[in-house]
This record gives C-alpha cells, sequence and structure tokens, in this order.
C-alpha cells in the first residue's frame, strides 16, 4: 500500500502542542466520553426540533438558530480526523454518530410533520423550496465552508469564526426537511435534502482531510505521542469519489435550472403580450418539474388560452406543458365598520 507524507504548507503548521485541543473539539470519545456524547445529543435533539419548527414555520431566522446549535459539525470534522490518522476505530466510531445523528433528526422532522395539518412542501414552503434541489453552487459552498471550517479548527487564533461556518454550512435543516417531506409524501423532495445534506458532509471531511494534511496534523500528532498509522492512498481516492458521486446529482441539478431558465425567458415575453391583449395582468412565471405555469389577473370575460399555447408554440415552446392560473377580479379592501 502506497504511503502519503504530509504536504508541507508554511504558515499553516499545527504545533504539538494543540493536538490535545484538536482532539478533544473533534472526538466525542476524548475526555470525558459519557459527558461528551451526552452533550451531542442534548443539543442534537434541540436542533432537530428548532430546525423542524423553523421550516413549518417557514422562518429563516428560526432555521439560522438551529444551525448555530447544531453539533453535527464536530463528528463530521472527527471523521476527518481519524482518517487523516488513519484511525479505523475513530473512522467508524464518529462516523456512526453522523449517521445516527442524521436518522434521528429526520425522525424528529417526520414526527412533527405528524402535527402539521398541511403538507410542508416545496410548493408552499421557501425553506423547504431552497433545500430540496441542490447544485453545483451548493458543493463549492460546502467546500469553501468547509476549509473554513477546518483552518478555524486547527487555528486557535481564529475559531470566532465557527459560528458562522455553522451558519454557512446547511447540516441539521436538510435532515428536518427530509423528514418532514416524507411525511406529506414527497419523496422526491426528500431525496433532494437528502443529496444536500449527503453533499456538505462530503465536502466538510474532503476539505477537513486536506486541511489538516496541509497544517500536517499527522506529524505534530506523533509529535505528542499519539499513535499515527500509515495512510494509505486509497482512503483519500475513497473521498474524492464520494465527491464525485454527489457533484454528478447536482450537475443534472444545474442543467435543469439551466433549462428551466431558458424556457422563462422565452416565455416571459409571449406570456406578457398575450395578458396585455386579453385585457389581464401577468402576475407570476415559473417552471416546476417541466411544466410552465402562467398566473394572470384580470376581470372577465375569460381569457384566451388557446391564443397562448399557439403563441407558445410559434416561440419553440411546442414541447412544454403549460398550465394557466386565472386569478379572476383581483383583491378588494373590505374596512372595518
Amino acid at each position: 500500500m502506497a504511503r502519503l507524507k504530509s504536504p508541507a504548507w508554511p504558515g499553516l503548521r499545527v504545533p504539538a502542542g494543540d493536538v490535545d485541543r484538536i482532539l478533544s473539539r473533534l472526538f466525542l470519545t476524548h475526555g470525558d466520553r459519557r459527558r461528551n456524547l451526552a452533550n451531542f445529543w442534548v443539543l442534537l435533539t434541540l436542533a432537530g426540533v428548532i430546525a423542524a419548527a423553523g421550516v413549518v414555520a417557514d422562518s429563516t431566522a428560526t432555521v439560522i438558530g438551529a444551525m448555530i446549535v447544531a453539533p453535527l459539525m464536530t463528528p463530521i470534522l472527527g471523521t476527518a480526523l481519524a482518517l487523516v490518522l488513519a484511525d479505523r476505530r475513530q473512522l467508524l466510531y464518529h462516523l456512526g454518530v453522523v449517521l445516527a445523528g442524521g436518522a434521528a433528526v429526520i425522525l424528529i422532522g417526520y414526527l412533527l410533520g405528524l402535527t402539521v395539518p398541511t403538507e410542508v412542501v416545496a410548493s408552499t414552503n421557501s425553506q423547504v423550496a431552497s433545500r430540496v434541489s441542490p447544485k453545483l453552487i451548493d458543493l463549492l459552498t460546502a467546500l469553501a465552508t468547509g476549509l473554513v471550517g477546518g483552518f478555524a479548527l486547527i487555528r486557535s487564533d481564529v475559531s470566532d469564526t465557527l459560528p458562522g461556518v455553522a451558519i454557512a454550512i446547511s447540516l441539521v435543516p436538510p435532515l428536518a426537511v427530509v423528514g418532514l417531506t416524507a411525511e406529506s409524501g414527497a419523496y422526491g423532495q426528500s431525496g433532494g435534502a437528502l443529496l444536500l445534506f449527503g453533499t456538505n458532509m462530503a465536502a466538510i471531511i474532503a476539505t477537513g482531510t486536506v486541511i489538516m494534511l496541509a497544517g500536517r496534523v499527522r506529524d505534530a500528532a506523533g509529535e505528542a505521542g499519539v499513535a499515527v498509522r500509515a495512510l494509505g492512498a486509497k482512503s483519500l481516492v475513497t473521498v474524492g469519489v464520494a465527491l464525485v458521486l454527489v457533484a454528478a446529482p447536482l450537475g443534472y441539478g444545474s442543467w435543469q435550472v439551466l433549462q428551466q431558465q431558458i424556457i422563462i425567458a422565452n416565455a416571459h415575453p409571449v406570456a406578457q403580450r398575450w395578458a396585455a391583449e386579453e385585457g389581464w395582468q401577468l402576475t407570476d412565471l415559473q417552471v416546476q418539474t417541466g411544466t410552465l405555469h402562467v398566473e394572470a389577473m384580470g376581470r372577465p370575460p375569460v381569457a384566451n388560452e388557446a391564443a397562448l399555447r399557439a403563441d407558445l408554440d410559434a416561440a419553440g415552446l411546442e414541447d412544454v406543458n403549460a398550465v394557466v392560473t386565472l386569478v379572476v377580479g383581483g383583491s378588494r379592501e373590505l374596512p372595518a365598520g
């Protein structure tokens, strides 16, 4: 098996005296194991409840609060540290904690969804909509955020950035969305939210591994008397393959978004002109699951939808299904008294 040496990165090298601090921050088994696990599960449960409630209420502020409380970043980076140190036992342990924690948050979301009388899905909830269609830009964001998080953990002088990292990376909210959408029967959206979590998790492990290797954590750990085993190339290849596996569906998602934008760009002037000719006002135009949704508002008589279909066909959109929603009459104020 090929052995990899830690790369040199001037100015980033971790001193041996910082190894115990890093181990204490990332390994739940380091120090008081029972206390660490109790803290982890209490915080994770509360974060799951806050995240699910924030999603149901469609409250960005509440969801951000859950991101700050959530402790999932610790065992994920602990997995990266175990990978760097080639500690198989710690690797399996912390990876198991991450998976068990993720399952717990999904269950919390599902149970909370049982108490909600309406469906919590993307069409009616912006918090859900923003987490069920991950794209390549989400992977790029996760990679950058993971680098910042790893850097902040190996450098104690910049650890104040960790709350910002918790907000930038989305871990618990997507898991809550998985449970809520699954309870609503929207399994496709559940899969999208799960993909977002997997993307963020893979990016954090990959970037955490890179930053720790660059900081020569292996050398520092050896100097501090910590057992460090040979790091094989297969371990790093596995991390790279995981990134590729999540990047493929993200790339497809990005391509779908591009196609939707092209459809909207071509359909907007057509729909705008049609609404004006009918004496109506175009109020919304969007693409959902390949179908163009046109919403217009006005007064009777009902507008001629057949004319819109003909205009769309003439604009090269003959293969795009369209749905027209006509809001008749608009709104009226009814003052008290």
